[in-house]
């Protein structure tokens, strides 16, 4: 321990006397400014000269800058903030990234394999008219893909075109399979009527209030994930006040003037300057908390009618009670029709073999792993989430303990001078006021 007190003691007592005036070289000076490459070499002095010319780092001593090289070093010194910015939020900025693209995944697999099982259950149940039917079966899940991705699709609207064009293929194959080939114009009458027979029951409503109320959760959740990397976006750029340009030249640079290539700020020092510089990003802090509380909460409220999984999963039940409904209302149906669009022809009656009644095949459950299911990625984005809670609020103290400063207790430059304690700070300076670009 003793050993160690004498080192410090000298150390201190060498850059003690390089700031008192035994300045005698600029070497160092040179081979630093070179290896951060802040600018040409031309700019600085051969050997220690009077610095009465400086803005920012002043010393009635000699000095090793140039009011050029100063320019240069407040450039630098706001440049390795700015760097220390993004690199501090480089790993929140990949987690929601990330999470971003996994989540769009995850919805585009969702709809596939909900398009898919729904397909197959209509070809199961109804295999004269699944084929036909497949197409709309696609059309229905591009557009949901599409409103969860933010278009301005109506859901209402997604499902109505569904069962309108529907109904067609069941009034053909199910109810009146007998008809001979439906010409378009009667096909589109039989479309149009769909809405004032209701052949499907409360299968459209049910099909749309589900998707409307699952898919808003999935849509919000997305855009505020985007908007999420847009905030960081936005501070990982800001524009410093002049005062506060000059504040971190003070801090970071002036002691290299003074030939200290390897001094840090002392902690106290540090916070005053970086609180001060970085108050718009703790004006952030409050947003942000509320924003990771509001994903929370979303999160909450994405289960039972409102897990978008839950629901696109069972789709294909949907539809399928929708067909039987129609086609145990076939002869009350076929008369409604009859009404509406009048008797199409006729041809003899052909075999019918390849219809089934649906209601007699019982429905098989899609089987999803759980570790796989939205759910649990939601819970695990949300508790890496959680760790970056406070992370506005705390930046500035966070890139002075970890980046910055000097470890408490030893020696450390306090903007004027090198000591071994900071003991009375210096008052703050006037930057707390920062612009975004």
């Amino acid at each position: 321990m003793g050993l160690q007190k004498m080192l410090c003691c000298l150390f201190v007592a060498a850059c003690v006397g390089l700031i008192s005036g035994s300045l005698t070289s600029c070497d160092e000076v040179r081979k630093v400014f070179q290896l951060r490459q802040i600018g040409p070499v031309k700019s600085l002095p051969e050997r220690p000269r009077e610095g009465s010319d400086l803005q920012v780092c002043q010393s009635r001593n000699l000095t090793c800058c140039s009011k050029k090289m100063e320019e240069r070093y407040q450039v630098a010194a706001r440049r390795d903030v700015q760097n220390l910015l993004q690199t501090s939020s480089a790993s929140l900025k990949f987690l929601i990234s990330r999470n971003v693209a996994a989540f769009q995944e995850s919805f585009e697999s969702l709809i596939k394999a909900s398009e898919n099982h729904t397909n197959l259950v209509l070809q199961a149940s109804y295999r004269n008219m699944a084929g036909e039917a497949s197409g709309l079966v696609r059309e229905l899940f591009t557009d949901v893909g599409l409103f969860l991705l933010g278009s301005e699709l109506n859901v209402d609207d997604i499902t109505s075109r569904f069962f309108d064009a529907l109904f067609p293929l069941v009034y053909h194959h199910l109810i009146n399979p007998s008809l001979s080939r439906v010409t378009p114009g009667y096909a589109e009458c039989v479309r149009s009527a769909r809405r004032d027979l209701s052949p499907f029951g409360a299968a459209p409503g049910v099909l749309a209030n589900q998707i409307g109320r699952s898919g808003v959760g999935g849509r919000v959740l997305l855009q505020a994930l985007h908007l999420g990397v847009e905030v960081i976006n936005t501070t990982d750029h800001l524009v410093f006040s002049r005062e506060c340009r000059r504040a971190l030249l003070r801090m970071q640079y002036c002691p290299h003037c003074h030939g200290l290539t390897l001094s840090k700020p002392c902690m106290g020092y540090c916070l005053n300057v970086m609180r001060g510089c970085l108050a718009s990003m703790a004006e952030v802090d409050p947003h942000w908390r509320e924003f990771v509380r509001s994903l929370e909460g979303l999160s909450a409220r994405m289960h039972g009618t409102q897990d978008l999984e839950q629901v696109l999963l069972g789709v294909h039940a949907v539809v399928h009670d929708a067909v039987a409904h129609a086609q145990r209302n076939g002869p009350h149906l076929s008369a409604q029709v009859y009404k509406v669009c009048g008797r199409p022809s006729r041809q003899p009656a052909q075999s019918v073999s390849g219809q089934q009644d649906g209601a007699s095949i019982p429905l098989k459950a899609f089987i999803r792993e759980t570790g796989n299911s939205l759910a649990t990625r939601r819970k695990e984005f949300l508790n890496s989430l959680r760790l970056y809670r406070t992370f506005y609020g705390g930046l500035a103290d966070q890139l002075c303990v970890n980046q910055l400063a000097s470890a408490d207790g030893l020696a450390c430059w306090n903007g004027a001078d090198f000591v071994k304690r900071y003991v009375t700070p210096p008052p703050p300076p006037p930057c707390s006021t920062m612009e975004r670009f």
